[in-house]
């Protein structure tokens, strides 16, 4: 879906910020399935959780980043997306070697161009989700960087720049 966007890179590198942003300026917005399949495993003490099983949990991200695009197909403008499919697909095949992103080729297609956030070690936290370092952080984004061009994407990388001013480049980009 051409009005499908994508807004993934670096974890702690702004998405969601930016997200909210978007939507507080009327955008329709995908929350993260990653952080919601962690609380959904810790409000039912399940386990498919990326520091204790990264391949359950990539597989039922994977799911519910399928399901979400099948619930905006119904919207009209822009629809930003949290990461999404090939994220969870990517984490898949890194955590199993599993070919999970071979199938994204050509099916589940997002906009051309994937907004991605760089490491940015001065806003970077840790926090009860998001238990990894930004090492690890770092060479999650730079998987990324491969994933999304190998897969026919145009990747964006987001300037460092405040909320605002990141959001009116999105805009601005997907209007040109």
């Amino acid at each position: 879906m051409d009005n499908f966007v994508v807004v993934s890179g670096c974890s702690g590198g702004g998405k969601s910020t930016l997200l909210m942003e978007l939507a507080r300026r009327g955008y329709a917005v995908v929350d993260e399935p990653g952080r919601r399949v962690i609380d959904a495993e810790r409000k039912s003490g399940g386990t498919a959780l990326p520091w204790v099983d990264l391949a359950a949990f990539a597989r039922r991200a994977m799911a519910m980043a399928i399901d979400d695009r099948a619930q905006s197909i119904k919207g009209e403008g822009w629809v930003f997306f949290d990461r999404g499919l090939i994220d969870a697909a990517a984490a898949l095949q890194h955590a199993t070697g599993e070919p999970a992103l071979d199938a994204l080729a050509h099916s589940h297609r997002y906009n051309r161009r994937v907004f991605l956030t760089p490491p940015w070690p001065e806003i970077y936290r840790k926090d009860a989700d998001r238990q990894h370092d930004l090492d690890s952080a770092v060479a999650e984004y730079e998987r990324l960087l491969d994933v999304y061009p190998s897969l026919g994407y145009d990747t964006i990388i987001l300037p460092k720049v405040p909320v605002g001013q990141r959001a009116a480049f999105v805009l601005d980009m997907l209007a040109t």
